[in-house]
Formats: structure tokens, sequence, C-alpha cells
């Protein structure tokens, strides 16, 4: 089956976004369709999170249902709980005493002060979000200023989300999705280069290459807003067979592609969250040789994710390669629109863009 760059190319993963231009926020709701195997890292100084902590090796469940990456700082997280109710109504979830629980964790960036009316009333409207993000999902989805990349902005650019995938040299299949609200810069200082130039691929980034000589001033560590206004959040994901343990180590091999995309990234004031799923449809033949293989393809992947989002709202394609092996994964998660400098999209209603029928979920348990 022809690959179309983006993480559902992974056997098993449905993506839907919903998002609202009025707020200039949105939500990306990952359903596994069967359980999948999920651990997290978890690298900036003020994340936003919800159920985390079960997905730590040494935690009871072993699968999950879903994950969700929002807009919304803390008030996004209540998108999950909309996820949650569309997979229960379809019979998801862990079993306890005769009650269905869909686990669904998730992850929100801070855009509460990108210029959307926040003002919602006594609740958020991220719930409903979440639920009509579910409802869309499907193999095929929107990129750029959609979802829960809707409302992103970085240092000086517009943020978003970007998505890729790629095959290792020992077939699996690798992909990424990424929502790029960062408190600091993926181009070298004032010009048009990408730190992640070195990675790019088939002039990706448009072909300028890594600059001869970095000016001292782009060393300097400038960020944009106050505490808690940042952080990227994203999900790697394959169809190998991953244990937890092994899961968690390809969430770590994942975030080094965003210390290669963004300067400077995992600060105080960012809440770089990534989580990494293994839907278990292809076995390791050598667990250990073919994770270490994954290590050096990586950390370029995230790092081309987030170069891609960022030179173009539509050359946003690839965003980064999970893999050349991996190294294309993690080479995308570097880039987030080239748009004016921290300007939101005036594009009304949902930006979902399913184009083809979404696989059945299935209803076997945990």
């Amino acid at each position: 089956m022809a690959q179309k760059n983006l993480i559902t190319d992974v056997a098993g993963i449905l993506v839907g976004h919903a998002d609202d231009a009025r707020l200039a926020s949105g939500v990306s709701a990952i359903i596994f369709v069967e359980p999948a195997v999920v651990a997290v890292d978890v690298r900036g100084g003020a994340p936003a999170t919800r159920d985390t902590d079960l997905l730590e090796p040494h935690r009871t469940v072993e699968r999950i249902d879903a994950v969700v990456l929002s807009g919304g700082s803390v008030f996004g997280l209540e998108a999950a709980t909309g996820v949650q109710a569309f997979l229960r109504e379809r019979g998801r979830g862990f079993e306890i005493g005769g009650i269905r629980v869909p686990l669904v964790c998730g992850a929100s960036m801070f855009d509460l002060l990108n210029g959307g009316d926040k003002n919602w009333g006594r609740f958020a409207p991220y719930r409903e979000l979440g639920y009509s993000a579910a409802a869309k999902a499907g193999e095929t989805f929107a990129l750029g200023t959609a979802g829960g990349g809707f409302g992103g902005t970085t240092l000086n650019l517009q943020g978003g989300l970007g998505s890729a995938s790629a095959v290792t040299r020992d077939g699996h299949t690798v992909g990424a999705l990424v929502v790029v609200n960062a408190c600091g810069s993926v181009n070298v200082g004032a010009g048009p280069h990408f730190w992640a130039a070195p990675f790019e691929i088939d002039d990706e980034f448009g072909g300028l290459g890594f600059p001869p000589r970095v000016p001292a001033a782009a060393l300097t560590p400038f960020a944009k807003g106050r505490p808690g206004e940042n952080t990227t959040i994203a999900i790697v994901a394959t169809d190998a067979a991953l244990t937890k343990p092994q899961a968690k180590e390809f969430a770590v091999i994942a975030q080094d592609g965003l210390t290669r995309a963004i300067y400077p990234s995992h600060t105080t004031l960012d809440g770089d969250t990534v989580f990494a799923a293994a839907t278990g449809h292809r076995p390791l033949a050598d667990s250990v040789n073919e994770l270490r293989a994954w290590h050096g393809r990586g950390h370029h992947v995230g790092a081309r994710r987030r170069a891609r989002r960022i030179r173009g709202q539509v050359a946003i394609r690839r965003l980064a390669e999970l893999a050349r092996s991996l190294r294309q994964v993690t080479r995308s998660l570097g880039a987030c629109g080239r748009a004016k400098p921290k300007s939101i999209s005036t594009r009304s209603g949902y930006g979902c863009g399913v184009a083809s029928p979404a696989p059945t979920l299935t209803t076997r348990r945990h």
C-alpha cells in the first residue's frame, strides 16, 4: 500500500481533528484501532498532561485506547474526556467489574494568549472538540493550522501540526505527529536557514542547507513568552511489537529530534512531551540492534517534522521523516509554519480533512 507520509501509515492508527477559528485552538485525537502499548517522555519544565503516570513501564495497564494532543493548556486536557466518551459508546475500554473504562492519555500546549476568543463561559469547549475529533478519525488528515496545532506559534514564526512516516531497513513502519508551539526558534537567527537543515531530504526546507557560518547572535538563547506559554507535544508510532520499556526508549529517542530542530528546546518555559506507541503488527527480529538502529534515525525525523511545518503553510507535507528509518520521524518534529510572525489563520470551521472511510474500531478488550 502506498505511503501517505503520515503517522497513519502505521497499521492500526487513525487520526481526527476538530478546531475552531474563533477560539484559535483545537484538538487532535490519535485513536488505536486496537489497544496499543504506549509510553511517554516529558522533558519540558511546564507540562500539561493527563494520565501520563499510567504509561510508566512499571504500571499495571499494558495498553491504552487513544492519545489526545490539544491546545488550551490545562483546559484542553478535558478533550480526552470527549474522546473517552466516543470510545465508551463503542464498547471500548479496560474492563473493571463489568464497566468499560476507555484509557485515554493526553497533553496540551498553551495557546490561551494567541488572540482567539477564550471567553467561553463556565465550561471550556474542549470536551466537545475531543468528541468531534474522535468521530472524524481516519487515515488521512490535515496538516498545518489544524487540530491540536491550530493556535501554535514559535519565537518568530507560526507553529502548527505536522506528520511524517518512513520504513526502516528491517521493514517496520514508523510515523510521527507533532504539535509545535515552541519557546525557541526553528531557524538560525533571523535568516532563512533551519537548525534542522543537515537532515533535509529532497530540498524539503527549500534546499538552502545550513549557513556557512552561524552568527553569534543566533546562539543567544532568546525565547518567546512568559512561563507556561509554550510547549511542543508529539506522538511517534511503529507497527513493531514493543514492550513498555522499549516504547519508553522510543519516546526518549524521539525527544532528541526536538533539540535538533528548535533552539533552545526543553526549557523551563516549555512543556515538551512525546508519546510513543507500538501497535504490535510486526515482531522485532533483534530487539537490541533494531532499537539501536532506530536511535540514530529517530533524532533526525523529529527534527525534520518541525522544520517542514515551518517552512511554509502549504509546504508542510512531510515535516519530518521519521525514519529514513526513524531518521525521518524525528527530523520533522522540528518546524512549524512560515506564516507571518505569530499570526493565526482565520480559517473557519473544523479542519479534519478525512478523505477515506475510517476502518471500524475493534471492540476487542485490553
